[in-house]
């Protein structure tokens, strides 16, 4: 993707350092003493993550210049609030932050237009989704969000929802270079209406050439929320082998559609 493009805020791409893991866990401990030299290589150390995240987002056709600036103030901000005590990767805490300070740029670079009662809860519901973070060194849930803004959790999802830019159902949020976890992976729906609801999203026919097993596991998966584990234990086969036949029965449907 970054072919023709090795230089982005003046940074040759193809030159990036990488840190091995004991090398990141002895400059985060001498950051913490207030050591800027090491500071400084962590943070060049980790370019080629804040690249890697970007990409992700770069069918918003953003300037990659802009999206590399704001992935690197998110981390900054996760070496400066990484807790080394802890016996957790700094890429397990780095990325979440990385994409959270992105999205927050789309998110106020969005044309959509929210309400600024609407746009003022899901700011907060951020704020406290960080500070739990950085607290647990995970990322917080939504229940965890509403009961620390004292919000109900119907009113928090429907704000953090609001100020989301639209993305198609397909688009890839992870990738490890063997698999990859699209939009639709995360969907749940509760709604009654299964009929509409497939209608609106133009799955009806894909879902008819899937098999009657990856069609329940479909069913049940998306539109009545049910969890893999619960899946498995219903239909008697493991937590694996339902992830296995969801994730073929996505693959198909992308060709369908």
């Amino acid at each position: 993707m970054y072919n023709n493009k090795v230089e982005i805020c003046g940074i040759n791409t193809s030159k990036l350092k990488t840190l091995s893991d004991s090398e990141k866990r002895e400059l985060l401990l001498r950051t913490k003493k207030g050591d800027s030299e090491a500071r400084k290589e962590l943070i060049c150390g980790n370019l080629r993550l804040v690249l890697s995240i970007i990409q992700r987002f770069t069918n918003r056709r953003e300037n990659l210049d802009d999206l590399f600036q704001v992935g690197c103030i998110g981390l900054i901000k996760s070496i400066d609030n990484f807790n080394t005590e802890l016996d957790v990767k700094f890429s397990t805490y780095a990325v979440p932050m990385i994409i959270g300070e992105v999205r927050r740029y789309l998110r106020d670079n969005n044309s959509i237009r929210v309400s600024r009662s609407l746009r003022d809860l899901a700011y907060r519901a951020l704020q406290a989704r960080e500070e739990i973070q950085r607290e647990k060194q995970r990322d917080a849930t939504t229940d965890e969000i509403a009961e620390k803004i004292g919000e109900k959790k119907e009113n928090v999802v429907r704000a953090m929802e609001a100020i989301i830019e639209p993305v198609s159902l397909f688009e890839s949020v992870y990738n490890d270079g063997d698999e990859s976890v699209y939009v639709i992976d995360q969907i749940k729906n509760s709604d009654d209406s299964d009929e509409q609801w497939i209608e609106d999203i133009a799955l009806k026919e894909a879902l008819k050439k899937l098999g009657e097993r990856e069609r329940s596991i479909i069913t049940k998966r998306f539109y009545s929320g049910k969890t893999q584990m619960e899946i498995a234990n219903e239909i008697g086969i493991s937590q694996a082998q339902v992830s296995r036949l969801e994730k073929s029965a996505i693959d198909k449907m992308r060709k369908e559609l």
